[in-house]
C-alpha cells in the first residue's frame, strides 16, 4: 500500500504544477504521516524533489515544442531572419548614399 501511493504521489505532471516548495511540504508530511524512520524520510525527500525536476522540464521542454511547432504553423519570420533583413537594408541604403 504504501508503495503503491509513494507512485502517486511522485508521478504525472501534477508534480509540475505544485511549487517545489508544496511538493517538499507534501513529502514531510506524508513522511511523518507514514512513520518512515529519519533514513527513509530523507531518501523519499530527495526522491520527490527528483522527480519534481524531471516532471519540470519535461512539461518545460512540451511547452517549448508546442510554441515551435505553433510559431511555424504561423510563418513568423525568425529573429534572425528580421536581423538578415535589416543588414540587407542598411547595406542598401549606404549604397544609395554613396
Amino acid at each position: 500500500m504504501f508503495d503503491y501511493l509513494k507512485k502517486g504521489l511522485l508521478t504525472g505532471v501534477g508534480l509540475a504544477l505544485r511549487s517545489k516548495n508544496e511538493i517538499e511540504d507534501l513529502a514531510k508530511e506524508f513522511a511523518e504521516k507514514s512513520k518512515m524512520n529519519q533514513d527513509e524520510a530523507k531518501e523519499f525527500l530527495a526522491d520527490c524533489q527528483q522527480k519534481y525536476e524531471d516532471a519540470k522540464t519535461g512539461f518545460d521542454q512540451k511547452i517549448e515544442g508546442t510554441i515551435e511547432k505553433i510559431l511555424l504553423k504561423l510563418d513568423l519570420p525568425s529573429k534572425s531572419d528580421i536581423a538578415d533583413l535589416n543588414k540587407r537594408i542598411d547595406d542598401l541604403t549606404k549604397k544609395l548614399s554613396d
